[in-house]
């Protein structure tokens, strides 16, 4: 097995930065297309306050898993999205939620949605969206698709499909969700909680300015 790239080095202070400017998409790639609508969607939402250099996001050839957020202590080691299967951008949101979980975290190797206190009401409202874990899941893999940090994962990349202007990414969410795929709820059970994940961002200050919580 080949070991894992270096982690992702910091420079400077920590900035408000736009997500075009915390991840590095692959550009020759035929699916940059579609990592770049989805990474776009995101950065309408919201900001990241951070002093890293920009994150790669690695495509693979994996059946196995559909992305990856790969992490060394408290630094990124890359975002992994398997070209493989059928959602994408989905997944590339996913992972892209898991950095953002990670890097908001007051400790490393720890997660924001597991205890900080602006995740709180978002905690209190993903207890009440029924379990999306299939059917034949094992124990293990039932807990850790309920986890605080999966949760938080599917239910950012949940948002920001939904709530994007993009008529290709709204279309690929609404086609998840016709399929009953498990990474996603139905719009009509979600609704409501994706305010409660854009209210995470307002309270630490990252909501962008193109998006607005309704009142």
């Amino acid at each position: 097995m080949r070991p894992a790239p270096p982690s992702v080095l910091r420079s400077g202070e920590p900035r408000l930065r736009p997500m075009s400017e915390l991840v590095r998409l692959p550009r020759r790639s035929p699916l940059y297309p579609q990592l770049a609508r989805a990474l776009a969607a995101a950065e309408a939402l919201h900001d990241l306050r951070t002093d890293l250099r920009p994150v790669p996001v690695r495509l693979t050839a994996t059946t196995r898993q559909s992305g990856c957020y790969r992490m060394r202590e408290g630094d990124p080691i890359d975002l992994r999205v398997s070209s493989r299967h059928d959602r994408v951008p989905l997944s590339f949101l996913h992972e892209l939620g898991h950095l953002i979980d990670h890097q908001l975290a007051p400790e490393a190797r720890r997660f924001a949605s597991t205890g900080h206190p602006a995740f709180k009401p978002w905690r209190a409202s993903i207890r009440r969206l029924p379990s999306r874990v299939p059917a034949r899941a094992g124990r293990s893999h039932r807990r850790y698709f309920d986890s605080r940090k999966e949760l938080w994962a599917r239910s950012y990349a949940q948002t920001v499909l939904s709530r994007s202007s993009d008529p290709v990414l709204r279309e690929h969410l609404a086609a998840l969700q016709l399929a009953d795929d498990p990474f996603v709820w139905p719009a009509r059970e979600f609704a409501a909680h994706a305010t409660e994940v854009e209210a995470v961002f307002e309270r630490l200050g990252l909501l962008g300015t193109r998006s607005a919580i309704a009142a």
